[in-house]
């Protein structure tokens, strides 16, 4: 069914017309300038510390980060990471070309397939597009490169992030995905559906008592690569060298 025929429907079910021009204008005005909320004062800081407070909200929801100093350093640190859980070696990818062109090769024992998740799959590792540091949330659009399955099918959930897609607030990684969806490839099309995902799936709704994985992935895992040199302060012992 057309989105069109769609929103016939719904018309038809409300007892309701197409909207009177003043207000169709008042709309199309409203979507095309993305009025922004309130930016929360604990997002405005420097950048080492936007960092360190994504890090810090991750964890305090459940999540686990490990920091790598390169992108090539990540099959290990997913291998580390599998090997310290219990888990086998193998996994479902993203198929982003970020991903693919990683040294896989240099961990050979690792088993992957690049596709969309299914029910049978213990394992995802996803691509991360952005990430919110106020409350520790990823942001993950669908698209062909990201299958929303990677998000909610596994047991456990690995997502690889750059230092330089972590911005303070949400309206930031709005905007982000606002100015990255406007161009050639996409056709200027937002993606059917954005996820922000703060932590593993948990819930208590029975007795108060927190569990996890009840609605998704029981384990999120970030994988955070350091390719921002502002995101390192003076003193961090993981600041690479002064040129």
């Amino acid at each position: 069914m057309s989105k069109d025929a769609i929103l016939t429907a719904i018309r038809r079910g409300l007892k309701r017309g197409p909207l009177p021009a003043d207000q169709r204008a008042m709309l199309d005005g409203r979507l095309a300038t993305h009025p922004r909320h309130l930016i929360p004062a604990r997002s405005r800081v420097p950048r080492p510390e936007q960092v360190a407070l994504f890090i810090r909200n991750v964890e305090k929801e459940f999540g686990t980060v490990a920091r790598v100093a390169d992108a090539t350093e990540i099959p290990a640190a997913i291998a580390d990471y599998l090997a310290a859980q219990n888990l086998a070696p193998r996994f479902v990818l993203a198929p982003h070309p970020d991903l693919a062109a990683l040294p896989w090769a240099d961990r050979p024992l690792l088993e992957f397939e690049a596709r969309r998740a299914e029910a049978t799959d213990a394992v995802s590792v996803q691509h991360g597009f952005a990430a919110i540091a106020e409350t520790g949330t990823l942001m993950l659009p669908s698209d062909a490169q990201r299958p929303t399955t990677l998000n909610i099918l596994a047991e456990t959930e690995i997502v690889v992030l750059r230092t330089s897609r972590i911005v303070g607030a949400y309206e930031e990684a709005w905007d982000t995905l606002r100015r990255e969806r406007t161009d050639a490839v996409t056709g200027g099309f937002m993606p059917r559906n954005v996820m922000l995902v703060t932590g593993p799936s948990r819930s208590a709704d029975i007795e108060q008592t927190l569990e996890l994985g009840a609605h998704g992935p029981r384990r999120l895992h970030i994988v955070l690569v350091d390719d921002d040199p502002a995101a390192h302060g003076a003193d961090d012992p993981a600041a690479p060298p002064a040129a």
